[in-house]
């Protein structure tokens, strides 16, 4: 589970690296892709954790693709949007997201401990964190309270397991004192991206007597390693129930064998495989489409190969804010 890269003959980083200079000098990037990985870097965030500097064997490779530069990211295809889920529309206060009627996200930052090259979210996220002010999280939360009808709250970003463990206690105590609110999740890559980060402090500040859900992002089987093994454990012990989530990659994880190991892996950590996401269309992203013939065929053929309880659901945004739809066919 910890092979170590092959290629490159550097040491490896002890900080995370976010300039693409950095990257060449670890021996991630070739010389040649510096002036791109520069203008990519003017545009969107770049952050590679040790954790996952030591599972990159090549720019092209599963880990490499995921968080990497490359120029092919400033093409904006005709279909790509810079808010593909629709967020700005269903924010009814700052940090607050309101598509669903029983349930809302919050995002107290926009931090990630690394940033992928497809997300979603890669217009607004980065290293200025965009942590909402006290003022800011204080209405946040009173429009949680005042409105019962939404029963769960789903804490995202950006990343917010790279609150402090303080912090974090704080924020999960302050939420599960609202009578209404039933279910409290949090959406990371942390246990597999930092796995250090997954103190025994922090997995306590998760501690809460309501239902609690981490929800960790993972594509590739090669991003688990006795480090996130260790963290996710911390977690179950903490009594957290640790869903998967996935997005379905070109290069990453488009075959039956990869997306079988994925899901594997994580049943093996005790990470029940919650969803498969068909990519949403951010710009810039497109190298990464799969179609949803192909993803649908994908799905299909896991059936038979994982017992049920490692099948997740393939699902895509629908346009306009629409929430989350099962994949059923690909429309063109």
């Amino acid at each position: 589970m910890d092979a170590p890269r092959q290629h490159n003959a550097q040491p490896l980083p002890a900080r995370t690296l976010r300039a693409p200079a950095e990257l060449v000098a670890a021996g991630l990037l070739p010389a040649a892709a510096l002036t791109g990985a520069e203008a990519v870097a003017a545009r969107y965030a770049i952050a590679v954790t040790p954790a996952m500097a030591a599972r990159i064997g090549a720019p092209d490779d599963p880990i490499g693709l995921q968080y990497l530069p490359d120029i092919a990211e400033l093409e904006t295809a005709a279909h790509e949007v810079s808010d593909p889920t629709a967020d700005a529309p269903f924010t009814p206060v700052k940090g607050v997201v309101h598509r669903y009627p029983d349930r809302a996200l919050l995002k107290p930052l926009l931090a990630c401990p690394v940033y992928c090259r497809f997300c979603f979210r890669r217009e607004v996220v980065g290293p200025d964190g965009g942590l909402l002010t006290e003022a800011e999280l204080e209405a946040a939360i009173a429009w949680f309270a005042a409105t019962p009808q939404v029963r769960e709250v789903v804490l995202t970003g950006g990343d917010p397991l790279m609150l402090s463990a303080r912090r974090l206690a704080w924020l999960v105590e302050r939420l599960s004192a609202i009578p209404h609110l039933d279910i409290l999740r949090v959406h990371t890559r942390v246990p597999v991206a930092d796995p250090g980060r997954v103190t025994p402090a922090l997995a306590r500040a998760l501690a809460t007597g309501k239902a609690f859900y981490l929800c960790l992002h993972a594509n590739h089987a090669s991003e688990f390693t006795e480090a996130s093994a260790e963290a996710l454990a911390r977690l179950t012990a903490a009594g957290v129930v640790l869903l998967g989530q996935s997005v379905l990659l070109r290069g990453v994880n488009d075959s039956v064998e990869a997306l079988e190991a994925l899901f594997r892996v994580m049943l093996r950590h005790r990470v029940k495989p919650y969803y498969l996401h068909h990519l949403d269309a951010a710009p810039g992203t497109a190298r990464f489409a799969v179609p949803a013939a192909e993803g649908l065929r994908l799905t299909r053929a896991l059936r038979g190969r994982l017992s049920g309880i490692g099948q997740p659901l393939y699902v895509r945004e629908t346009p306009g804010g629409g929430g989350k739809r099962p994949v059923q066919a690909d429309p063109g």
